[in-house]
């Protein structure tokens, strides 16, 4: 069943770790210079931030890759909670390195993490690499929030066994229906070609294949750990800053500038779905949602199959990028 609405409970208590976006969009629609994207992470983030610095967290990790624009979503949020313990986190998820570092800089600052929210990300970008050599898409938006996940992921198993409360610890993974329009079951993910890739594919096709596997990742997490929730979502067509940098052509983003704004949303509603799915009711692990709250199948999200391959890919690239191996699964 679909949720109806969703306010925020109070926070008192938790301990939030936010990957990405640290610009707040504008609240009106776009001029024809402003982009959109498929997604929206860019506004995102920072619009999860800002509405949970409202409901009292005993701390925000704001992770951000440029430090100075967390530093400034911070000051300006606390303009409205001045209260509010927000703390910037340097995080470049195209360097596995600093998804290491930005993990180890959590770690120290606290020994509990409620809520895990997945949500930068990069789209439709040019062909290109991370540090590590993996697709721009894959690497960034799958892969180095593979490896924070399994860095902080321990810590998250510790504070659900602790909270002994269904439902208190949540990872929530910001994906796309990018993950159904843009992949195909004949397809599915083209492992061979995720590191140093050898042969050209389309930006659409790159963009959608990291956005299945943000669902297969967060199925399989919650088939491994069901003390913890963790979802997926499309958060709908939201309205941000990063289309001007999409690998698209020319008409594409005069489609952007010109009529997107028509059927686009805010963050402040495209945020909706991931705040519940991170605080709500009636959120069941495993599940992939659409606004508001509907759970969407799809081919992706029932291949098993796929799931377990991904699962397995990922555990040897990231033993072979400091990463620590996963925990036991719950007893």
């Amino acid at each position: 069943m679909a949720a109806k609405t969703h306010t925020i409970p109070d926070q008192t208590g938790k301990v939030i770790v936010v990957t990405g976006g640290t610009r707040i969009a504008p609240r009106f629609p776009p001029t024809r210079f402003q982009q959109l994207t498929l997604t929206g992470n860019a506004g995102l983030g920072a619009e999860t931030v800002r509405r949970l610095a409202a409901h009292n967290p005993q701390q925000i990790f704001l992770c951000a890759r440029t430090f100075s624009k967390a530093e400034a979503l911070i000051t300006a949020i606390k303009q409205d909670h001045p209260d509010a313990a927000l703390t910037p986190i340097s995080l470049d998820l195209k360097s596995l390195e600093s998804v290491r570092i930005a993990a180890a800089q959590i770690l120290e600052r606290t020994g509990r993490i409620h809520q895990l929210y997945l949500n930068a990300g990069t789209s439709i970008a040019p062909p290109g690499v991370t540090e590590e050599g993996y697709e721009v898409h894959f690497g960034v938006n799958h892969l180095g929030h593979a490896l924070l996940t399994q860095l902080l992921l321990p810590t998250l198993l510790a504070t659900s066994k602790a909270e002994g409360e269904p439902g208190a610890v949540r990872i929530i993974s910001v994906s796309s229906t990018a993950a159904r329009d843009f992949t195909s079951q004949k397809t599915g993910i083209d492992f061979p070609n995720l590191k140093h890739p050898k042969r050209p594919t389309s930006a659409w096709s790159r963009y959608g294949q990291s956005k299945l596997a943000n669902i297969l990742f967060a199925k399989k997490l919650a088939l491994l750990y069901p003390s913890i929730i963790a979802a997926s979502l499309h958060p709908g067509v939201v309205r941000t800053e990063v289309g001007d940098k999409a690998d698209v052509p020319w008409i594409v983003h005069w489609v952007w500038d010109n009529f997107w704004w028509l059927f686009a949303v805010t963050v402040e509603v495209g945020a909706k779905t991931q705040l519940w799915a991170g605080t709500g009711e009636g959120v069941v692990s495993g599940k992939f949602y659409v606004p508001f709250g509907k759970e969407l199948k799809f081919w992706g999200t029932e291949n098993n199959e796929l799931m377990d391959e991904l699962w397995t890919w990922t555990e040897e690239e990231l033993k072979e990028n400091g990463g620590v191996g996963w925990p036991k699964g719950d007893d």
